[in-house]
């Protein structure tokens, strides 16, 4: 899932705080943008471990431009400067256990599917797609 964070600066120093904002009190504060985009992952991996741990739903993620309009009406006389990343968390390992299941699918689409698999590093199986692609459509 790709959680939007944003950076702000903190006044008089040179950190800066990284916040998600579809994760509440899921922040850490850095001082350089690298480290920061590192934290950041680490501090979302335990934010969602905590989550299902509690058996609580993973929150979906909202866009940056949806962000980007909210925090500037949250924060209308914000001086401090901001910007905008993009983190990329694979949320399968915080969605709990896996179970099989029989799905009946036209030949075509399989064969779509195992093709665009065999392409990309982002899918390692032909569930880890379906699943990709159920939760983008949950999401909405």
């Amino acid at each position: 899932m790709k959680y939007a964070i944003v950076f702000s600066s903190i006044q008089n120093t040179q950190q800066y705080q990284v916040t998600v904002p579809d994760l509440p009190g899921c922040s850490v504060t850095v001082e350089t943008i690298d480290l920061g985009l590192e934290k950041i992952s680490q501090s979302i991996k335990s934010h969602l471990a905590i989550l299902a741990e509690y058996g609580e739903k993973i929150p979906s993620a909202m866009s940056v431009e949806k962000h980007r309009k909210q925090y500037a009406i949250d924060n209308p006389h914000t001086h401090m400067q901001t910007f905008w990343a993009i983190v990329d968390i694979d949320i399968t390992a915080y969605l709990g256990k896996s179970h099989k299941i029989n799905v009946t699918l036209p030949e075509l689409l399989i064969k779509q599917i195992d093709e665009r698999v065999s392409k990309s590093s982002a899918y390692k199986t032909r569930s880890g797609f379906i699943a990709s692609a159920c939760l983008v459509e949950l999401g909405k």
